[in-house]
């Protein structure tokens, strides 16, 4: 039987949301305010004797729908990007910020994109169920144990409970070839809930409406998924098999990301992202460099060290 873990990006971001409005004068004091109710919220996540996925770590890709060559890149990117040395790339890296998986238990997790399967007439059709998800899934297994098999659908794809409570998913099901294997999956929601999958590069559904940051790849809707891919496969890495690293129920659990949804830079509060880097050229918002001079935005993540959601900046 198939288990899975769900993304709290929505409710968590509700929840960030409505905070917001527990204060009518956001001023400057506010921030203070609001940074301090953030600081003193105990963040522990509990590891539970399980196993997690260290080591060599392959990622396959199943692109279900259409997805052009240049959005699939701008994935690829980060995924190389991941186990890309720290010294290749220019600080703030996205290798460093992976660099936090290996102050969890048992050690480094290097990256490296194994097979890519395409999927590009919807043979499932384009509304899709979570066991749907997780056949999938399967067919990008390879052959090696230590991987994720991560199917990644494109913006005219439905899949149950998208954009109503979840952005993004990951858990474990079994296939002949490898028995148990641990997936993901993250949606692209440009066309069908931006406000809730892609902020900040989108105004929120909720809350005060102030201006969307530009997104570094000017694709709103996979940079979204960028940040919802970091935080599920950081989750994966860390919890693959609901044993892990978490705090909460094993249902609807807190991970190394979701734990800090909403945080990208210092100072962040509720409904404001925090302090990053702006590149002088497109305006853009990022956090992040990546190979071939990619530019993201990724999320804080939890470090088992400081019990504190670091951030790159």
């Amino acid at each position: 039987m198939a288990s899975i873990n769900q993304l709290a990006v929505l409710s968590s971001l509700a929840l960030v949301v409505l905070l917001s409005f527990s204060f009518p004068d956001p001023c400057l004091a506010t921030t203070r305010k609001l940074s301090a109710l953030v600081q003193q919220q105990p963040l522990v996540l509990q590891y539970h004797n399980g196993p997690l996925l260290k080591g060599n770590v392959t990622v396959n890709l199943l692109w279900y729908g259409k997805f052009s060559p240049t959005q699939r890149s701008i994935i690829v990117d980060f995924l190389y990007s991941l186990g890309s040395p720290v010294k290749r790339t220019p600080p703030p890296s996205v290798s460093s910020w992976w660099q936090t998986t290996e102050k969890y238990k048992g050690g480094p997790c290097s990256v490296a994109v194994g097979n890519q399967i395409l999927d590009e007439k919807y043979s499932l059709g384009k509304s899709l169920k979570t066991q749907q998800i997780i056949a999938l899934a399967s067919k990008a297994a390879g052959i090696k144990s230590n991987a994720i098999n991560v199917v990644l659908t494109s913006a005219d794809v439905a899949v149950d409970g998208f954009c109503m409570s979840r952005c993004g998913t990951h858990g474990s099901g079994q296939n002949k070839r490898v028995n148990k294997f641990a997936y993901a999956w993250v949606g692209d929601s440009m066309t069908q809930c931006p406000g809730q999958c892609a902020w900040p590069f989108h105004q929120p559904i909720y809350g005060p409406q102030t201006p969307p940051l530009v997104s570094p790849n000017g694709d709103v809707g996979v940079d979204g998924m960028i940040i919802n891919l970091a935080t599920v496969l950081a989750g994966t890495v860390t919890n693959p098999f609901k044993n892990g690293y978490f705090q909460g129920t094993s249902d609807a659990p807190l991970e190394a990301v979701s734990a800090c949804t909403g945080v990208f830079g210092k100072g962040a509060y509720p409904g404001y992202p925090g302090e990053v880097l702006v590149d002088k050229t497109t305006g853009a918002s990022y956090n992040a460099v990546g190979v071939n001079g990619r530019k993201y935005l990724l999320p804080a993540m939890w470090d088992p060290k400081t019990s504190t959601c670091k951030t790159l900046v």
